[in-house]
């Protein structure tokens, strides 16, 4: 392998950014350095950010592909490699594919293509046909009553490297307001009746007390001794958090109050937020804003969620709108994530570390992503 070589680069380190120059070889780097080089192959950065490859942990991305048009389902293998390349663009070289574990909705997607989508991912990374670093990220629905025969096929692989624990019934968490979950559910052409909205919401609640501890008891025994993270999902008050550091969580995903985020940073909770919600200037279900949580020293982390091209974005907007500098609001889509998930060898542009890299140029708080290294191996 060549050496790669960027110079008249700004290069985000992890606290400073140096006018400068990196070379890395057989795909780790090797030489970071202030000014110029005149060596052979130099690529002329102009001026760019060259920022380290964001580390995506949350993202749904893949649903799109897999349902591209409202009952059509693609196959597979195809849509995973789509999605790939569209992560890749945007800037993202670790990425976690958040797989639904059961769904609430009956006929859901989510459940008829989730053991198809799994083996898509691994026969993708085995064929070494992905340009990104794909991980799995199980999301378990509790509620969900066949949850644990779902689950259970899908942990022993190694690239099971994060879990969260939801539930999305109604009346609590993300839809603590009712209305607020009717009207989400309604711009998929769902639609109910007041009393069949009535009966639906009591059916499920009466799954949750049923379902929902218990599940919660055995997925904890099933990742016990394994090398998984723990995320909670939604968290909307302090004694959910609470509840949530007490059984081993380390990250809370998208808390939609400030007390649920204030609690999560008392108790050491890593708080990862919706890149879209900085874009968008709020929650599209009526959270808490995360810049909102920006500005109240709340945040550690952004993830994507259901726009890849956000993550970078919303770092770029945390920098130029929030007043972080360059290190930090960079480090909410690498650095922070790499250390949530316990990732050693990535996250940062620092000596030794993978060539993961991103030529970026920033016009105004939006990014344009112009190269993207993966090892070494330019991938975009």
């Amino acid at each position: 392998m060549t050496d790669l070589v960027l110079t008249n680069a700004r290069i985000v380190l992890d606290n400073t950014v140096l006018h400068g120059t990196l070379i890395a070889r057989n795909g780790v780097i090797r030489l970071i350095d202030e000014g110029p080089t005149q060596a052979p192959g130099a690529i002329d950065c102009e001026g760019d950010y060259v920022v380290p490859g964001l580390i995506e942990l949350h993202t749904d991305n893949l649903e799109k592909h897999l349902m591209p048009r409202a009952g059509v389902i693609w196959p597979a293998l195809p849509a995973v490699l789509t999605h790939d390349a569209q992560v890749v663009a945007a800037g993202i070289t670790t990425v976690f594919d958040a797989l639904s574990v059961g769904d609430l909705e009956e006929e859901s997607v989510r459940i008829e293509t989730l053991r198809g989508t799994y083996d898509a991912i691994l026969a993708g990374q085995a064929s070494g046909a992905l340009r990104a670093d794909h991980w799995i990220h199980l999301r378990c629905e509790l509620a969900y009553p066949r949850l644990l025969e779902a689950l259970e096929p899908l942990m022993d692989h190694s690239s099971v490297r994060l879990m969260s624990l939801m539930d999305h019934t109604p009346g609590q968490r993300q839809y603590r307001d009712i209305q607020q979950y009717r009207k989400y559910y309604s711009k998929n052409r769902t639609s109910w009746t007041e009393d069949e909205f009535t009966d639906m919401v009591s059916r499920r609640v009466d799954q949750q007390a049923t379902f929902s501890s218990r599940h919660e008891s055995a997925v904890l025994a099933m990742a016990k001794g394994k090398d998984i993270v723990l995320a909670s999902h939604d968290d909307t008050d302090v004694q959910q958090v609470e509840h949530a550091h007490r059984i081993g969580v380390s990250i809370s995903e998208f808390p939609t109050t400030h007390e649920a985020a204030e609690a999560a940073r008392k108790l050491g909770l890593t708080t990862v937020m919706g890149a879209p919600n900085v874009v968008r200037g709020g929650s599209h279900s009526g959270n808490v804003a995360a810049m909102e949580l920006a500005h109240t020293d709340r945040l550690d982390m952004l993830s994507s969620d259901y726009v890849p091209a956000s993550l970078l974005h919303g770092a770029l907007m945390l920098h130029t709108q929030a007043g972080w500098s360059m290190p930090r609001a960079i480090a909410t889509v690498a650095g922070n994530p790499a250390q949530a998930l316990g990732f050693q060898d990535r996250g940062q542009i620092r000596l030794g570390y993978r060539a993961d890299l991103v030529r970026m140029r920033a016009v105004g708080d939006m990014p344009v992503v112009r190269n993207v290294w993966v090892r070494g191996e330019r991938s975009f």
